[in-house]
């Protein structure tokens, strides 16, 4: 069976540490597609500091060029939701997988995230939907971020989530790291491709 990995997120910017996590999930998971997938956010509801979405899906394709990762536009295209639940971020996480399995429908989809999401899965808008649609994989970012994982892992079966857990090396970058160094006018070259932080500065994102 077609097995892809999805990756989404805000990628305000995105960073090496997001490639990093993609390539090792890609070979441990054998994925034969991993799909980055920046999230839309209505103006109206966007931070201060959330560069507008044609900007993160142009960084993201700017990363994914010359990788064998795709960048896809399917939720930027779905214009987001227009949610007034308390925790926005969910719901359009759970949005998003319905609406990829409805463009994949044969596909085994595995749903990247990090320790600090996967942490927070049983708070998620109808988290059984998320866990009858994709199997949730994580990667610690702590160094005793492991053994959190799979003390919830064995929570989140018990509710019928497939989940798979890699304890991959994760690299010290951060997008609000990224943010911070613009800000203060510091190189971001070892945290960002070239490509994004030449995008950043020729647009003036994150001053």
């Amino acid at each position: 069976m077609n097995r892809i990995a999805i990756f989404g997120g805000t990628f305000n910017p995105i960073h090496n540490g997001h490639l990093h996590i993609a390539q090792q999930f890609q070979k441990q998971l054998r994925a034969q597609r991993v799909l980055f997938i920046p999230t839309f956010v209505p103006p109206h509801k966007r931070a201060p500091d959330l560069a507008p979405a044609e900007d993160r899906l142009e960084m993201c394709r700017l990363a994914c060029e010359g990788t064998p990762f795709e960048v896809s536009d399917l939720e930027i295209r779905r214009g987001g939701p227009s949610y007034t639940a308390p925790d926005v971020r969910t719901e359009v996480e759970t949005a998003l997988m319905q609406t990829i399995r409805r463009e994949y429908p044969d596909a085994e989809l595995c749903f990247l995230t990090g320790e600090d999401m996967f942490l927070t899965l049983e708070t998620w808008y109808k988290p059984d939907v998320i866990y009858s649609l994709a199997t949730i994989c994580a990667a610690p970012r702590s160094t005793d971020g492991l053994e959190k994982l799979r003390a919830y892992a064995e929570k989140l079966a018990r509710h019928g989530a497939k989940v798979i857990l890699q304890n991959i090396d994760y690299l010290p970058v951060s997008s609000t790291m990224v943010r911070e160094a613009v800000r203060q006018n510091r190189a971001i070259d070892a945290l960002v491709p070239a490509e994004v932080a030449r995008y950043i500065r020729e647009n003036g994102l994150y001053h």
